[in-house]
């Protein structure tokens, strides 16, 4: 393992904050900071910047790595984050199961996949330098039947199209040999996967922008935005002008590109994931990422055991409709979000195309047991005593009018504005190729 978890924890008392999936009573499943930190601590008054070059709507592993690469490729050039919580990474980027994703699933050609293939490489060389907890451990991709053999062999060729090595098909006696408690008929070992504690790569990002003159302010949730020779940000933490908007706002990415007066073609809809965690005692039915090879009937990817960097090993999630954008409990009620969502065309069509998969997911969420079957499926031993509640993460998805999910990462230009409008898994892994690609599509 390269860097470790002490440092990790050095690195974040030193600036004040404390780190986590999950929270101290009362806030269950979001990270959360000891103190507000960056320029929401040093300046409480109201700011404003004369002429920016970019302001970065949105703090999140994306915005920041864009951030840096502005800086890297235009040193010298005026780069702002606008981060509405009171510390960057509090959402998608700090509620991820911390996988380093190598680009397996990915169709040969997309943009997903060649961003994740450089971004994992890229995100790995920036943990090495920055001394992040992270490790290249390996996963296996499970078959448990011979329809899933034909998907496996599949997936093999997709990943060595996607320009993966390594890649290994295994027998049953193989297989047990790496997991000795797996089941299944057949695995792929996929050697290139990793895990990494994405709040630590937040930390780092941070102090690098800082070090190259750019600032994060937080506390700074947009309200406004106007447009004239330059872009006026107004926020609450106050006005912000610049001659370029980036957003990478994540799960309000759709409405921050409204505020620029374009339309709302795509509709973010929030889907939460929610985990348990194996007992302590337990943990030892798990060495690896054990992951299941896709259902094609099902547009999401379905349950799997992850290793956390920190210790532990998690399972999950699923994919339920939530009813908050920042949902991350059962009990977490947006009606704005709801309203948003519920009155949007594309998620009716979007549940009559998929309403097997919308009931399998809705009872794993009521139902422990049922839960606990589709791990069996992939660790037969494991039972539901063998499980605790973990933590939840919301999925910023992007739907279409039609209903389809947009699969792939989707940007959007407007008037010197670069809207990021889909960002889904592996967007943490490939960040900072992501920041790169934003970067080459700006002309300044």
């Amino acid at each position: 393992m390269d860097g470790t978890v002490n440092q990790e924890k050095i690195c974040w008392k030193l600036l004040g904050y404390t780190t986590g999936r999950e929270a101290p009573n009362g806030t269950s499943g979001r990270s959360v900071f000891s103190k507000a930190p960056y320029s929401a601590n040093r300046r409480p008054e109201a700011r404003s910047l004369r002429a920016p070059s970019s302001l970065i709507i949105g703090g999140g592993i994306v915005g920041l790595a864009t951030a840096r690469q502005l800086l890297l490729k235009h040193p010298g050039t005026r780069v702002t984050v606008l981060e509405k919580e009171e510390a960057p990474g509090q959402h998608q980027t700090g509620h991820n199961s911390g996988v380093l994703h190598c680009g397996l699933y990915y169709t040969p050609g997309s943009l997903k996949a060649q961003l994740a293939v450089e971004g994992i490489r890229e995100m790995s060389e920036f943990c090495t330098k920055n001394d992040i907890p992270h490790e290249i451990c390996g996963k296996l991709v499970v078959a448990t039947n011979e329809a899933e053999v034909s998907r496996m062999n599949n997936l093999y060729e997709r990943g060595l199209a996607n320009g993966l090595t390594g890649l290994r098909k295994l027998c049953r006696e193989e297989m047990l040999e790496i997991e000795p408690h797996i089941g299944g008929i057949a695995a792929l070992k996929v050697p290139q996967e990793g895990i990494v504690n994405y709040e630590a790569v937040v930390c780092a990002l941070v102090k690098e922008i800082e070090s190259l003159g750019g600032q994060v302010i937080t506390n700074a949730k947009v309200t406004g935005l106007i447009e004239g020779n330059q872009w006026t940000v107004e926020t609450q933490a106050g006005d912000f002008d610049a001659k370029w908007i980036i957003n990478c706002a994540g799960l309000h990415c759709d409405r921050v590109n409204q505020l620029t007066g374009q339309k709302r073609d795509l509709r973010i809809i929030p889907f939460r994931g929610e985990y348990y965690k194996l007992k302590e005692e337990s943990q030892y039915l798990v060495n690896h990422l054990i992951y299941p090879v896709p259902n094609p009937e099902f547009p999401f990817l379905g349950v799997h055991f992850t290793r956390l960097i920190n210790g532990g090993i998690e399972a999950g999630p699923n994919a339920v409709l939530a009813f908050a954008r920042e949902g991350y409990r059962k009990t977490n009620v947006n009606p704005y979000d709801l309203f948003d969502a519920i009155t949007y065309p594309g998620l009716w069509r979007f549940a009559v195309k998929y309403p097997k998969m919308c009931l399998h997911e809705l009872r794993s969420s009521l139902s422990k047991n049922f839960f606990c079957k589709q791990l069996q499926k992939l660790v037969p031993a494991v039972q539901p005593e063998d499980l605790i509640t973990g933590g939840a993460g919301v999925r910023a998805q992007a739907m279409s009018p039609e209903g389809g999910l947009v699969q792939d990462f989707h940007f959007a230009r407007g008037n010197n504005t670069l809207h990021v409008l889909n960002a889904p898994s592996p967007a943490a892994t490939a960040s900072l190729a992501i920041g790169s690609e934003i970067v080459n599509q700006i002309e300044f």
